[in-house]
């Protein structure tokens, strides 16, 4: 098959920086059986194009918004010409998937979108989601309604498309067992102290101040902070106001052979996210041996409470509890950690592969 893929980016050329791991994964897998073209909105300023993966990348560029969305779809027009795609799958919906429907409508062809982002909420307090506006609103009806097929994560995104009223598919994105290979769950050595680590980067939805509070409610606790910082230090200021600078650690962005000690040496994968579709951190961190605690989002709610421990979002007294019981119940954090590596393992990249060849196979047979 010849299958086009829209994408709102993550696929630097390096491969290793601005990049999604799991898409990646999956690109390669579709790639070594099909002609795979990607379509990515944003990843570049400037229209341009690279192999990655085995697929190649078309990178529209130039303005985004309304424009973007209508140079992607003629790109994608273009390649159609070149030779003819057999369907088009959007990962994300918002702008991603409105070109990709466009697309497919003006083509003929079946179209498959993966809602895997904040499109369907709206969390005004922070200005994030796709439903905050009115527009918004209207351009998730028209990409869910036109859409053949639509698939999510979890169950927990399933169920806000459900309330919209729309029938999906869960469709987990996993990780690749390749680069991250699964390790037992490693018990503490006495006297050693609960290490934390969050995978996520700085800014509002991910709410890592959340954990800081609650970090501060447990003493001798330790925590990694691996991510890009887009709240210009604001977060360091706050861990210097809660006298935890001789616990905490900002690492900042690393590329995933840099990420992946820093991981195996922490003891629990905390998540304080306000929404997630997965996220694909929690899974990384479960195939490594990490028990997972946090905020009822995406995965985590699957895998309450056999397999991780969970709060409502931003409540810091309910996550330092959680946090406190871990730190004083090691068969407890052990018996959760082994759980949820099971599950992630699972269902991991070569799964979601499967997933995904299913559908485009059942799409294309259309």
């Amino acid at each position: 098959m010849k299958i086009a893929v829209v994408v709102p980016g993550g696929l630097d050329r390096s491969g290793e920086v601005k990049v999604v791991p799991a898409l990646l994964a999956l690109l390669e897998r579709l790639a070594a059986r099909h002609e795979v073209h990607v379509f990515a909105l944003r990843q570049e300023p400037r229209p341009a194009q690279w192999w990655l993966c085995g697929a190649r990348v078309h990178n529209i560029g130039g303005r985004q918004g309304a424009v973007g969305v209508l140079r992607a779809v003629g790109a994608i027009g273009r390649e159609h010409r070149r030779g003819a795609f057999d369907l088009v799958q959007a990962i994300w919906s918002g702008s991603v998937g409105l070109a990709a429907v466009l697309a497919a409508r003006w083509l003929g062809l079946p179209c498959a979108v993966h809602v895997a982002g904040g499109e369907l909420v709206a969390l005004a307090d922070i200005g994030y989601g796709g439903r905050l506006t009115w527009r918004g609103r209207l351009r998730e009806a028209w990409v869910l309604r036109h859409a053949d097929r639509r698939t999510a994560a979890s169950a927990p995104v399933l169920a806000q498309l459900a309330s919209l009223g729309y029938a999906a598919e869960r469709l987990p994105l996993g990780v690749d067992l390749r680069h991250w290979q699964p390790r037992p769950p490693r018990a503490r050595q006495p006297g050693e102290p609960l290490r934390l680590v969050q995978m996520a980067s700085l800014n509002r939805v991910k709410d890592l101040g959340c954990l800081l509070r609650a970090l501060a409610c447990v003493p001798g606790v330790l925590l990694d902070v691996i991510g890009e910082d887009t709240l210009q230090g604001e977060m360091q200021a706050l861990v210097a106001r809660l006298g935890l600078a001789d616990r905490v650690c900002f690492h900042g962005f690393l590329t995933q052979p840099a990420l992946r000690p820093v991981v195996a040496r922490a003891h629990v994968c905390v998540v304080t996210s306000r929404h997630e579709a997965g996220p694909l951190a929690a899974l990384e961190a479960a195939v490594l041996g990490l028990a997972v605690v946090g905020t009822a989002v995406g995965h985590l709610v699957e895998w309450a409470p056999e397999a991780a421990r969970i709060v409502q979002p931003g409540d810091g007294v309910g996550l330092a509890a959680l946090i406190g019981q871990l730190a004083g119940d090691e068969p407890l954090r052990l018996r959760l950690a082994a759980a949820a590596q099971r599950r992630a393992v699972a269902q991991d990249a070569e799964f979601t592969h499967e997933q995904f060849a299913r559908l485009h196979a059942e799409l294309a047979g259309r």
